[in-house]
């Protein structure tokens, strides 16, 4: 990565140089790239299973598409260790392209569903070790300060790359037939693929070569651990085809539709972490023990000053909103806002305000710093939560008059205390009919999102920061999937927690599991201009 002065240098606005459009074209395609076949995998798989007649229950284990992103730090180190990130992204988009071109043709098949189903799996793997390389590859070819820069263009390609990914393939599917909209799909990532062949940078030199991962992987062990879990992952898929794990699940109904697959995964993630974290120092010990490059990948990202902070507030960052974002819907669906208006409102001007927001603080983080502008992006994130909020107190229910309410538990609170709690507290908690203000709604969920694009910005150039040269792709693997399984954990017990409070209590609530994070602002390093680079060749002693 280019070397950059640290503090001084970020703050000063004359360092602030116009950005070749070459770079923001490569910086747009590539997370474009990245984002597409994420969104054919997890939102195109559910429409075509359901539409080709599967079960419920083979529905439901769609979502077990999602482990490979949440598992991607498992292989991450060999992408930092063989051959170049350039040359695993092309190689990986490549491959992505021609399994979209087979699912098409196979859509077409009496067996479609079989063969789509597991091309499906191919393409989630491909997908998760494509999103390493691009990470990896952007931490290589940017220095510090365009990272910050073009934060705002990851967050906007992705999300553009979900809407023709996922809504556009499954529209031209209903237009057409599946091998059609599979079919475009493969072109869209070929041509993704002829783009970056010629305009991507060559920005390193490779530290192993492929043969020589090639001598590894055809090493017995690999090999069978490798196959063991294709088989495993191909079997619970194909068991659920053929309805043999209907009574099974029934058993356990109740977990799943809590949890979901996904969900449990990450729960059980969380709490092997948890267990970690109280042990790591002899973590550490171990893995330095093997002195193997896949071991030392770990272990290299866990030696960094405040590691445990910095843990912390990655597993943190997105609870509240992922609180809030599990909720939203159902609360606005109660409010009386359709289907049709909350995907107008959310999924179109909503996500416009995200991109703008993460454009923004990108912007502004380059300016001046992310020590400067780390608090005002996070308390965008963070204190529009209360927005909901307020729409929650502000649609009380018909029968009452806000004035009467008023009078009636200001003459309770006089009388007995308790009985006001009680009323306040039934208030809360009971279903309401609700009256909304459209043009309210949409403001709010507007700004909501936009703030929730600036502060994601700014963690994310944070989380850049934590990624030693050594091992780019693998830490930034590591740090995405920590953060990924810190929310989905949060998500999990969003509706229980809805059910219990009540939405305005709820709400509420969101913004106060963003503070412990907030909190963790005072004490994290690299605020300042500095990174986990700068500790390169300062390698502490193994303990």
């Amino acid at each position: 990565m280019m070397s950059e002065p640290l503090a001084a240098s970020e703050s000063s606005a004359a360092s602030v140089m116009p950005i070749p459009w070459w770079k923001r074209l490569w910086v747009v395609t590539l997370y474009f790239a990245e984002g597409f076949p994420y969104s054919v995998v997890r939102l195109v798989s559910t429409v075509f299973f359901k539409d080709s007649g599967a079960s419920l229950q083979a529905i439901g284990l769609t979502s077990l598409y999602g482990l490979p992103w949440t598992l991607k730090f498992l292989w991450s180190p060999f992408v930092d260790q063989f051959a170049t990130k350039r040359r695993w992204l092309l190689a990986a988009e490549l491959a992505l392209a021609v399994a979209t071109a087979v699912m098409a043709l196979g859509a077409a098949t009496p067996r479609a569903l079989d063969i789509v189903a597991g091309l499906f799996l191919l393409t989630a793997l491909l997908s998760a070790t494509h999103d390493i390389a691009i990470d990896g590859f952007y931490l290589e070819a940017l220095d510090r300060k365009e990272q910050a820069r073009f934060v705002g263009f990851q967050a906007m390609s992705y999300r553009l790359a979900m809407v023709a990914g996922g809504g556009g393939i499954v529209t031209l599917s209903g237009y057409t037939n599946w091998t059609t909209a599979f079919g475009v799909a493969a072109v869209v990532l070929l041509l993704l693929w002829l783009i970056h062949s010629r305009c991507l940078p060559r920005a390193e030199q490779p530290r192993r070569s492929m043969a020589e991962l090639g001598l590894l992987v055809r090493r017995a062990a690999v090999q069978r651990t490798v196959a063991g879990v294709l088989l495993a992952i191909l079997a619970v898929l194909g068991m659920g085809r053929l309805g043999w794990l209907d009574a099974p699940a029934a058993g356990c109904q109740a977990v799943l539709d809590r949890l979901g697959s996904a969900g449990l995964v990450s729960l059980v993630l969380l709490l092997t972490m948890l267990g970690l974290a109280l042990n790591l120092k002899r973590f550490k010990r171990r893995l330095y023990a093997s002195d193997s490059f896949y071991a030392l990948a770990f272990v290299d990202y866990l030696d960094q000053p405040k590691v445990g902070i910095i843990l912390t507030a990655i597993v943190l960052w997105r609870a509240g909103e992922s609180f809030l974002l599990n909720m939203a819907y159902p609360f606005l669906s109660d409010a009386g806002v359709t289907r049709a208006q909350y995907g107008l409102i959310y999924g179109t001007f909503g996500i416009i305000a995200s991109i703008i927001g993460g454009l923004l603080a990108g912007g502004l983080i380059a300016r001046f710093g992310l020590r400067r502008m780390i608090w005002p992006c996070a308390l965008s994130q963070n204190l529009l939560n209360l927005l909901y909020m307020f729409m929650a107190w502000h649609y009380v229910p018909q029968c009452t008059n806000r004035w009467q309410l008023s009078l009636a538990l200001a003459s309770d609170l006089y009388q007995a205390p308790f009985v006001w709690a009680r009323q306040l507290t039934a208030m809360a908690l009971s279903p309401a009919v609700w009256f909304p203000d459209r043009n309210l709604v949409a403001a709010l969920i507007i700004l909501e999102a936009f703030g929730a694009g600036m502060g994601t910005a700014a963690f994310m150039v944070f989380i850049m920061r934590t990624c030693k040269p050594s091992y780019k792709a693998a830490h930034m693997a590591i740090a995405t999937s920590i953060m990924t399984v810190g929310a989905t954990s949060a998500g999990i017990f969003s509706g229980i927690l809805a059910g219990w409070l009540g939405y305005p209590i709820f709400f509420g609530f969101t913004f106060l599991a963003t503070v412990p994070s907030m909190g963790l602002l005072l004490f994290l390093p690299y605020l300042d201009g500095s990174s986990a680079a700068d500790l390169a060749g300062k390698r502490p002693e193994k303990r």
